[in-house]
């Protein structure tokens, strides 16, 4: 069995990124998906081996890890601010002040992963300004603030959309009046498009192949919606209005077609968008629903797909489960296993638990297989990443580094 590789566009927006990277949210193919092979065939008796740990600070960004960099987002000193480690050794290469600390109800600190590609970086901070800067050094190249340009309003949780870069261009969720979508000239910072009317999300854009061909696909505040890459041509519109626009996971290909989830008593769909409107495939609404991914993106992998399960108002219980991903239909249930992310290689699903858990487990589609498990961080929220046979994670405090070879 093996994990599905990047689409050649995918491949070619982030060039000059090897196989072993991690260079943006959810990785290569933004799916949580890693190529990588060769890694651990069981827990080690003390867990896996501790590389490196340094300080870090608030926020709930991830790390992206390219060209021997390991980049996130984090508060220091009264500042939102984007820190470079070196990937092997966690050692500080520099930091960028973005804006002024950001601070909100739901959690201080900035949401957004940075975008790694070619010699620049790309990050969105709490507020939504949309930043270029130099991986050489970290030096702002040109920055925009597409929320108060295009008159939106900053989401209620603060803006939490993850740049995605295809091809030469750049794209946020400003979620403003003919602006859900904006997509900016990497180089010249220059606005190439923008498209819809949805408020903003919480959920981040990705390249899929769907529909027979590649689109843009974007979770908004009210609506999954289908872009033509390159210029923002809306293709098809799915209406999904959530309590406070919560819509958050990451759009999912599933054989070609889009699969996405919410928690909170919400559900899941997949939908075909190969016509003019998109057609249900399945559907599994409401409480009673299999499948309600609050924050975390499900992983697709030997025809299931593997996720956390959000059951009642505001997630009071998460379970971890597997479905068929042709039909929805329910295959296993680890209950009460808590929140968390995950991301997969190897056969192996990776797991960061909100109680700083490291848990591994065997990606079987016919029962729960769990390899391991260890108290790594304090409580986390931010999602892991791997390159190189390396394992990072964070929490509000420490940055972490661990050897999963």
């Amino acid at each position: 069995m093996k994990f599905a590789v990047a689409s050649f566009l995918i491949a070619a927006s982030i060039a000059n990124c090897s196989a072993a990277d991690w260079p943006q949210f959810l990785g290569p193919a933004r799916n949580g998906i890693s190529p990588e092979t060769g890694l651990m065939k069981k827990w080690p008796a003390d867990g896996p081996k501790e590389v490196w740990r340094v300080k870090g600070g608030v926020g709930m960004s991830g790390i992206a890890v390219s060209g021997g960099k390991a980049l996130t987002l984090l508060q220091k000193d009264g500042k939102q601010v984007l820190l470079a480690l070196d990937a092997k050794t966690g050692k500080t290469l520099w930091e960028t002040p973005l804006a002024a600390e950001y601070e909100n109800q739901m959690g201080n600190g900035p949401r957004g992963t940075p975008a790694m590609s070619g010699d620049q970086v790309f990050v969105y901070t709490g507020e939504g300004i949309l930043v270029a800067a130099s991986l050489k050094d970290g030096k702002i190249l040109w920055q925009h603030h597409p929320v108060k340009d295009f008159g939106g309003m900053p989401s209620d949780y603060g803006m939490s959309c993850s740049p995605l870069v295809v091809g030469s261009q750049v794209i946020v969720s400003p979620g403003a009046p003919g602006a859900a979508v904006a997509a900016y000239d990497t180089k010249s910072g220059k606005l190439s498009w923008k498209a819809g009317d949805d408020p903003a999300g919480y959920s981040s854009p990705a390249l899929l192949k769907v529909g027979g061909r590649e689109q843009i696909v974007v979770f908004t505040g009210a609506s999954a919606i289908g872009l033509t890459p390159g210029t923002g041509e809306l293709l098809w519109r799915y209406p999904y209005e959530t309590e406070f626009n919560c819509n958050i996971a990451t759009p999912l290909a599933v054989d070609g077609r889009v699969f996405i989830s919410c928690g909170e008593n919400h559900g899941c769909v997949l939908l075909d968008v190969s016509g003019k409107e998109p057609a249900v495939v399945w559907e599994s609404q409401g409480t009673k629903s299999v499948f309600k991914n609050e924050w975390q993106t499900a992983i697709q992998f030997d025809g299931h797909l593997f996720g956390f399960d959000n059951v009642g108002s505001a997630g009071p219980v998460t379970h971890l489960a597997c479905i068929n991903a042709a039909d929805g239909k329910p295959v296993w249930q680890k209950s009460r296993f808590g929140k968390g992310n995950l991301i997969a290689a190897d056969g192996k699903l990776f797991l960061s638990t909100m109680k700083g858990e490291l848990v591994v487990l065997a990606a079987n589609s016919k029962r729960y297989e769990e390899l391991g498990r260890k108290v790594i961080l304090d409580t986390t929220r931010q999602s892991p990443s791997l390159s190189g046979g390396l394992l990072y994670l964070r929490d509000d405090k420490e940055i972490v580094c661990l050897d999963v070879r």
